[in-house]
């Protein structure tokens, strides 16, 4: 086996590698996604992005500990990483799990394992941590003409939903009002319902088990009454929201490029639910912008959106295929001057 990488979060690091180049890894309970740039006068630049679904929380929900299976596929992935790390010369990172490794009681045997293999030291961070790189990582797609954003994003464990105020200074960042973490995920729900061949009164339970969940963030803040008003935009950063969007515009593979900013309306969200519902997994698996490793997840996914949009009445939403990663990177590249 290779040697592992040695990420560092020195930036003047002096050994003749490569200190402009940054990373982030985000491992969720689905998806172990890394993101590499380089800083520019706009911010930043990627350079190398790499996703690989593993399934980590894969069981999670029943046992509480993370699977032998799932650790090895993670590795698998890991190691990958590592190795774009070392070939990139990669000395400043922050690498990140979330709701899987909050969750799992054997994590920390699995994160040193982790460690020993790859070399890759894995930092599990809060949920108000998550939420907070999230919204750092989206509020370039806010809008500033309306003074309340929902922003949520439907992970495979998790799902975080945060309100915020949007000063109207651009310059001003997004201020975070409030957060809710929920321990339904597109993972953990499709364990415990099924995602191949989902009925619609299984369908209609993971909605109201989701709704359900979601309601006294509805009753703390009083949403509802502000998207009456017109006062608030709503914001989606989740593979549900993008996959959603992808099938939308007929795209004939995924290309982040047409989705990452763009704009879904609520008729095209239930349009497009309606349409996956009554496929087999099999024909949503054939889907380019889903396929196998996606099909028995998606109308869970569909299902928890529906609650968002059942309680939120917003009308429309803005599309982030960003997060997480870009959030670490914003606070890690120096800003350009």
């Amino acid at each position: 086996m290779s040697s592992p990488a040695q990420p560092s979060s020195d930036p003047r690091a002096t050994d003749g590698r490569d200190a402009s180049t940054y990373a982030a890894l985000d491992l969720g309970t689905n998806n172990c996604r890394l993101l590499m740039a380089r800083g520019s006068q706009s911010g930043f630049q990627v350079v190398e992005a790499f996703s690989r679904i593993v399934r980590l929380g894969e069981g999670l929900a029943a046992t509480g500990r993370l699977s032998e299976p799932a650790m090895a596929r993670t590795i698998d992935a890991l190691k990958i990483c590592a190795d774009k790390l070392r070939h990139r010369r990669v000395r400043t990172g922050r690498y990140v799990a979330t709701e899987a490794c909050r969750r799992a009681a054997n994590c920390a045997e699995f994160l040193v394992r982790v460690r020993d293999g790859t070399g890759i030291a894995i930092e599990i961070i809060s949920s108000g941590e998550e939420a907070r790189l999230v919204v750092a990582g989206c509020a370039p797609l806010l809008r500033r003409d309306t003074p309340h954003a929902l922003v949520f994003d439907i992970g495979g464990g998790s799902t975080e939903l945060i309100w915020l105020g949007l000063p109207t200074d651009e310059a001003a960042p997004p201020a975070i009002e409030g957060f809710l973490s929920v321990p339904h995920g597109v993972v953990t729900l499709a364990d415990r319902y099924g995602g191949r061949a989902v009925t619609p009164e299984i369908y209609a339970a993971m909605v109201a088990e989701m709704r359900a969940a979601l309601t006294p963030f509805e009753t703390r803040f009083g949403i509802a009454a502000r998207i009456v008003a017109g006062k608030v935009q709503m914001l989606g950063s989740s593979g549900t929201v993008t996959m959603l969007t992808a099938l939308h515009l007929g795209l004939p593979r995924y290309i982040r490029s047409r989705v990452d900013g763009a704009t879904l309306d609520f008729a095209s969200i239930a349009q497009m639910t309606q349409k996956l519902a009554a496929m087999s997994h099999e024909q949503r698996a054939a889907e380019p912008c889903i396929g196998s490793e996606r099909a028995d997840l998606a109308l869970a996914g569909c299902a928890m959106l529906e609650a968002i949009c059942a309680l939120w009445p917003v009308g429309r939403l803005a599309v982030a295929d960003r997060g997480i990663r870009e959030g670490i990177l914003i606070s890690l590249v120096p800003a350009p001057g």
